[in-house]
């Protein structure tokens, strides 16, 4: 027993010779993953902060500043669709359910359907992003009468992989988003089938909320998001099969100035549709109310942003 004790003293005496003085200890060896009280996470010893809890959003940690909120990617129901490739999420019994896209920085290019029974898509998307990391795709999609199924497929090439996430809660994530759709269609202008219409915005925008709907007949619609001429950032075509029961709603991310969203009624003459193209978040410091009469006390300035990108 003496004799390994004084193995041990030497072999502590040695190893204190290699540390330099004054040396500090790597920031990676001050944390341990002991359960804290948001969850399993990391958290600092001593501290009642987790640094990476399930439920600690906004806690402040001693000399780290405050815990990023967590985003839908965070959760189990994010998964990679590499492309080419084809994934299914099987969505449970919900009145709808938001759809994220995004990728590193690259383009995006992804079919987005809605299935309801064999050979039954009622809903369908066509969308492509210029930078799916600066204008990830956001948009709600009505799941009514039992279990739906959303599959996305990436139209890309395979070097060009993306995020998705089904989220079923959406006023966990997003508060305040479901409101847009009590949007009463009086309060909607009128397109016709075949017509256009456009939306400019102030740099202060920078997200905006399209929500399209019919009276019960087929919807066909195309939106896009243009900055300077013949510029598409965003192209989004959508088909709904009962544009009353399965309205269409989009979250536009609006980085930069110059900001136009035109929206096509790509119907014949018999489909008309009714469209809110508005205002969804104002950076702080515009109060003017030059965004279309919406300012940061206004209405469509929610307590944060679709997704909490």
């Amino acid at each position: 027993m003496k004799l390994y004790s004084a193995l041990l003293a030497i072999g502590v005496a040695q190893t204190a010779a290699f540390v330099a003085p004054g040396a500090k200890v790597s920031e990676s060896k001050l944390f341990s993953s002991i359960p804290g009280p948001g969850g399993v996470g990391l958290r600092e010893p001593g501290t009642n902060f987790s640094v990476r809890g399930a439920d600690n959003a906004g806690q402040m940690v001693p000399g780290r500043g405050p815990i990023p909120s967590r985003t839908p990617f965070d959760t189990p129901n994010s998964i990679t669709v590499q492309g080419g490739s084809l994934r299914t999420f099987s969505t449970p019994v919900a009145e709808r359910i938001q759809v994220l896209l995004k990728t590193e920085g690259r383009p995006l290019n992804a079919n987005v359907e809605l299935w309801h029974g064999p050979d039954n898509t009622p809903q369908k998307m066509n969308i492509y992003i210029e930078d799916g990391n600066a204008r990830p795709f956001s948009a709600l999609i009505e799941t009514p009468r039992g279990q739906n199924a959303i599959a996305i497929r990436n139209t890309a090439q395979m070097e060009f992989p993306l995020t998705a996430a089904v989220i079923d809660d959406v006023e966990a994530v997003s508060p305040g988003l479901t409101q847009i759709l009590q949007k009463p269609p009086s309060e909607m202008q009128v397109i016709q089938g075949g017509a256009l219409r456009t939306f400019s915005f102030a740099p202060a925008v920078s997200s905006i909320a399209v929500l399209l709907r019919t009276d019960g007949r087929p919807l066909n619609a195309r939106i896009e998001l243009l900055q300077g001429p013949n510029n598409n950032k965003q192209v989004v075509e959508v088909y709904t099969e009962d544009g009353m029961e399965r309205p269409f709603f989009i979250v536009l991310e609006t980085p930069g100035s110059g900001n136009v969203v035109r929206v096509v009624n790509t119907a014949t003459i018999e489909f008309p549709m009714n469209a809110s193209v508005e205002p969804y978040m104002v950076e702080d410091g515009y109060g003017d109310g030059s965004s279309r009469g919406w300012d940061n006390g206004g209405p469509g300035n929610f307590p944060s942003r679709v997704g909490q990108w």
